[in-house]
């Protein structure tokens, strides 16, 4: 009986070994010149350009190989980029059979990576709000340029990205469609450029508080001579230099007007998601990242930064079905409209008063 086990031991053994192997032949045979363009695209969704782009950045900040068959950093980055692609361990590397790597290593290389694009100084190169007054006023000109509407910085808005329920503070993450999330809150430019991101806050975090939270709020409050807006929703309270929608305003009015024209130009936001979410399917709210919040966090960010270098290189995006877009729009958490303070009420609709005004004068 003894020596029976330790011969199915010893197969087993043999068994693991041999898969080892084979998985490293099938690294070792991977070539990615081999990979057509249309493909390669699709399986990673960068050109191959700017894949040596994205290696010439991050492969210094990834961990040296500890042994003679350790895994490529080029490897580890083709990995990464396939889940935030695929958003699931299903579908390998190069499309091999059975896949060049098991799963644990596959989720190694995707936290070195993800902590990789993560380093402050990639984080800062690639998603940056204007700091200054010539920076503003080249995404002012192309917002207006677009739409019409004057002094526009951004748009703002959340989206929530599934994760598994967390082992502590679950109740942060609950949001009210019940099931658990990261509550990510994005500032975008008129080119879909993601400005800022913030996803450090739970699915229970409502976007008002986010936003009362953020550094830019500060930032645009302490501009001086200089008008300064950004666009959201009822969500958001009204203010000097946020502009959200009026309540009942009836249609053809000056208000039912400028109501018109702040959504035309919000769904900006909108569609970055669409194609942040489309081509990193891994964020879509059907799917879960398996990763505690703080991970969770940090790949929403990855894929901000890969967003971000793929619109300005001008890729397509794959996009999504429509049963696909049926199923982010039904997992979305509806706002609620925003408390505000009456001061600071007033000098928001002192401001929104005289942008609809001035839209009417140059109608």
């Amino acid at each position: 009986m003894a020596t029976r086990q330790l011969l199915i031991a010893a197969a087993l053994r043999e068994e693991r070994l041999e898969r080892r192997r084979n998985r490293r032949r099938l690294r070792n045979q991977l070539n990615i010149s081999n990979i057509p363009d249309l493909e390669f695209v699709g399986n990673y969704r960068l050109s191959r350009e700017l894949f040596e782009e994205l290696c010439q950045d991050i492969v210094p900040l990834l961990p040296p190989k500890g042994r003679r068959h350790g895994i490529e950093p080029t490897l580890k980055i083709l990995t990464a980029l396939n889940f935030y692609a695929r958003g699931s361990y299903q579908g390998s590397v190069g499309q091999n059979m059975d896949g060049p790597m098991a799963q644990q290593t596959v989720s190694r290389c995707l936290q070195e990576v993800t902590t990789a694009l993560n380093a402050p100084h990639i984080l800062r190169k690639h998603i940056r709000f204007p700091q200054n007054r010539n920076e503003r006023n080249l995404i002012k000109q192309k917002f207006y340029d677009k739409y019409g509407l004057p002094a526009v910085v951004g748009c703002i808005d959340c989206s929530h990205v599934a994760i598994v329920r967390p082992s502590e503070h679950e109740e942060r993450y609950f949001n009210r469609k019940h099931f658990h999330s990261i509550n990510t809150q994005v500032i975008c430019d008129s080119d879909l450029l993601i400005t800022n991101v913030d996803a450090s806050y739970g699915g229970a975090t409502h976007d008002a508080y986010i936003w009362r939270e953020c550094e830019i709020r500060n930032h645009l409050e302490g501009l001086q001579d200089e008008t300064v807006y950004l666009l959201g929703d009822s969500g958001y309270a009204l203010r000097e230099h946020m502009m959200t929608p009026v309540d009942n305003a009836v249609e053809n009015s000056p208000e039912g007007r400028y109501n018109y024209l702040q959504k035309r130009v919000r769904c900006t936001i909108e569609r970055t998601f669409g194609v942040l979410k489309g081509r990193w399917r891994c964020l879509l709210a059907a799917r879960e990242l398996h990763y505690c919040p703080e991970t969770a966090g940090k790949i929403i960010l990855a894929c901000c930064v890969l967003h971000n270098m793929c619109i300005r290189a001008g890729i397509e995006c794959p996009e999504l079905t429509e049963e696909e877009h049926q199923s982010e729009r039904t997992r979305q958490v509806p706002f609620e409209t925003a408390a505000s303070s009456t001061p600071a009420l007033q000098a928001g609709r002192r401001a929104r008063n005289s942008l609809i005004q001035m839209l009417e004068r140059n109608r």
